[in-house]
């Protein structure tokens, strides 16, 4: 924008769900062009889950206390279930994905491989194959100060490994490292008379300051631009760093510390980045944890991608990504801007197989797939399935279920809709489920008033894995609900956040309560209350609501003051005949990318207020422009402490 925060071109991205989808979609996609004007990713670094016996649940702070958020079905099976099957399941996933990873590469790209004793030897035969033995580049020790357990039967483990591989040897790109800070200051004013506008003019330079030119090229490598005399270049005095490095594990009271189970030090990923990296160039990582690559990438001005199929590590990094470019801005630095995107529908159309676009939704096979769809929803509903019924797709007891269309979110309109037909039919009782419901505002209170009640449920991303329907693991949650209060006042409009609602269950009270030892205490979430249970000496229960007010399930909120006037656009391929109007041969078919709507529009996060660990405080207030039309929508989002959003959007 005008004040210069974000440097022209690309965006960085943020993007939720499987990797390998997102990995295809990259590849195959619009966005593929895109990539390769940034001259393709010049490094990829990844982490993958590499423990067979790793807890992919996360603790969050409630007050002095910490509540377990479980990993969802999806989580659990894409991570835990991958070893089931053994190590040959784990190399299967990780082999797939790094033949996609290399085609993403840039002829002169890196991919750094994180693991450990576990899999490092597996991992270095599956890239000893995708990317050739001749791109085998190092095998580093990142070696640390580990758990002073001493085992008797074996030495304390307290290193990683870390592969380093190349995408082509005779595209060779690397910057040495030092192993220490020890540097000679060189400074351009001596050579001055050589810089003529900013320009190398060195014909007359005398043989003893031929260095002069390393010294040049040095500074263009790492400043993308040719020196002045006011500029300086630092020449490392200290030793080539070698393949073994000594860093630092993440200080539990260290400020960058955000308690991500999974974080990896910044050091170590700044020292990867340096080495196989520019200024500018293009940075990937695609098991991304808590964002350590994409925070030191937006550091070091290098763009970035990342993704995770965790909802809760995206909302970890989107918060860190913010708090990043606010030190940037800080320190009068310039930031990219960043989108956090999902495949969704799209990736419910994966699973399900179901080609909107390509599909005539009145053809007999649209028809049979989207039969399909509705027999998944429905049985891991667990409820009974109604023919013939257009507009009541289930019934579940005495209560009809509604379900949501696959291709696009339930609107206000969507609602109103569905409880006419029920007031026209004396039902009353519903349950509607979709996907993302947007422009909700009263509609609860609404449908009591005309006597019908109303349950509004997220479909979640676990239905669509076999899996987690038949371990009956797919739970539906009641949409959470805002409430806001919304004023304007000349130029300015105030938002306040008024109330938040919401009704999670993660386990059986009653189950967690038999199971509790004497002395014993569990931290639970029923019903949108996080209670701690104990159980004294004589076998007496307690419980103890730690969520006391709507506010502490408050993690994130913010506000787009203008919502509805940036359309969400899909870029797409379509295909060209070739000049002679034939498609004969791959070499007359060429590929247009196409702009299509979507008719939903873009959330942008104007102002936002979210905790930290270090900051807990909330802003329940938000400020913004007016605008000058008759209307303006106000749209909030707000992120609860498990990772989940809600929308709302106003009117005004």
């Amino acid at each position: 924008d005008e004040r210069g925060r974000q440097a022209t071109g690309w965006v960085n991205k943020l993007i939720w769900g499987d990797n390998k989808l997102i990995l295809s979609s990259l590849k195959g996609g619009p966005m593929r062009r895109y990539i390769e004007e940034q001259g393709g990713i010049k490094l990829i670094y990844i982490d993958p889950p590499f423990d067979v016996g790793a807890d992919f649940s996360t603790e969050i702070e409630i007050g002095d206390e910490t509540v377990v958020k479980e990993p969802t079905a999806l989580e659990e099976i894409a991570y835990r279930d991958t070893w089931g099957k053994g190590a040959d399941s784990f190399i299967a996933m990780i082999y797939e994905r790094l033949s996609l990873m290399k085609d993403l590469l840039a002829d002169d790209g890196s991919i750094y491989v994180h693991c450990d004793y576990r899999v490092n030897a597996y991992i270095r035969l599956a890239l000893d194959e995708i990317f050739g033995k001749d791109n085998f580049r190092n095998e580093i020790v990142w070696h640390y100060q580990g758990s002073w357990v001493e085992p008797s039967t074996y030495f304390p483990r307290r290193h990683n490994v870390i592969l380093f591989y190349k995408k082509d040897k005779d595209n060779d790109f690397f910057h040495r490292d030092y192993e220490d800070d020890t540097e000679e200051q060189v400074n351009f004013k001596r050579w001055e008379e050589y810089i003529v506008d900013g320009k190398i003019c060195a014909d007359n330079m005398p043989e003893h300051d031929s260095r002069f030119s390393l010294y040049i090229n040095k500074f263009i490598k790492k400043n993308n631009r040719e020196p002045t005399g006011k500029d300086v270049v630092f020449e490392a005095t200290g030793s080539v760093m070698g393949s073994v490095w000594y860093v630092k594990k993440v200080d539990p009271k260290s400020p960058e510390n955000i308690h991500y189970p999974t974080q990896k030090p910044e050091a170590l990923l700044e020292r990867i980045i340096k080495a196989s990296s520019n200024k500018g160039d293009l940075v990937a990582d695609f098991f991304m944890g808590s964002g350590t690559t994409l925070a030191v990438a937006e550091k070091l001005g290098r763009k970035w991608i990342g993704s995770d199929l965790g909802k809760f590590a995206i909302h970890t990094t989107r918060k860190r990504m913010i708090g990043v470019q606010r030190e940037l801005r800080g320190q009068g630095e310039q930031y990219r801007a960043f989108e956090v995107l999902n495949l969704g529908k799209y990736q419910r159309q994966h699973y399900i197989g179901i080609d909107l676009e390509g599909q005539d939704k009145r053809s007999q096979e649209y028809k049979k797939k989207n039969d399909d769809y509705l027999d998944l929803i429905t049985k891991a509903y667990k409820c009974e399935k109604l023919e013939g019924d257009e507009k009541f797709h289930a019934k579940k007891g005495d209560t009809m279920v509604c379900i949501g269309p696959i291709d696009s979110y339930i609107s206000k309109n969507y609602v109103e809709d569905v409880v006419a037909n029920a007031k026209e039919r004396d039902i009353t009782k519903v349950d509607i489920l979709g996907f993302e419901f947007v422009e909700m505002g009263l509609a609860r209170e609404d449908a009591e008033k005309q006597g019908v009640h109303l349950s509004l449920k997220c479909i979640p991303q676990d239905v669509f894995d076999k899996r987690a329907v038949e371990k009956d693991q797919v739970n539906f949650y009641d949409v959470a609900y805002i409430e806001v209060d919304v004023q304007k006042q000349g130029d300015e409009v105030q938002v306040e956040l008024t109330d938040f609602q919401c009704f999670y269950t993660q386990k059986n009270i009653d189950e967690i309560s038999n199971k509790l030892k004497k002395g014993g205490s569990k931290i639970v979430i029923k019903d949108g209350a996080v209670i701690k249970i104990t159980k004294d000496e004589n076998d007496n229960f307690a419980r103890e609501p730690l969520t006391t007010s709507w506010k502490d399930w408050i993690d994130y909120w913010a506000v787009d003051f203008d919502f509805g006037t940036k359309p969400e656009v899909i870029y797409e391929y379509q295909e060209e005949q070739g000049g002679d109007g034939t498609l004969e041969g791959e070499e007359r078919r060429t590929k247009k990318i196409i702009e299509r709507k979507t008719g939903n529009f873009i959330f942008e996060n104007e102002w936002q207020s979210f905790r930290t660990k270090k900051d807990k405080h909330l802003d329940f207030a938000a400020k913004g422009d007016a605008n000058n039309k008759p209307k303006q929508k106000i749209a909030i989002k707000v992120v609860d402490i498990l990772g989940n959003d809600t929308m709302k959007v106003v009117e005004i």
